[in-house]
């Protein structure tokens, strides 16, 4: 998946960026105050935006 479309998902679910890291983003879910980092891939694996999903309490993007 691109990560475009992702944090598009993550700002739809209410999740905001926090702050940059050096190879990361850092976003929290307002409403459970839950948070994971995003790398900065163009591309990233399924398995790690289903991770990034269940860590901020999220359905997976369809």
């Amino acid at each position: 998946m691109k990560r475009a479309r992702l944090l598009a998902h993550l700002q739809r679910n209410d999740c905001v960026l926090l702050r940059e890291g050096a190879k990361h983003s850092i976003y929290m879910n307002l409403k459970t105050g839950a948070r994971t980092s995003v790398p900065r891939h163009v591309t990233l694996l399924p398995y790690t935006v289903r991770a990034i999903c269940k860590q901020l309490g999220i359905s997976y993007p369809h």
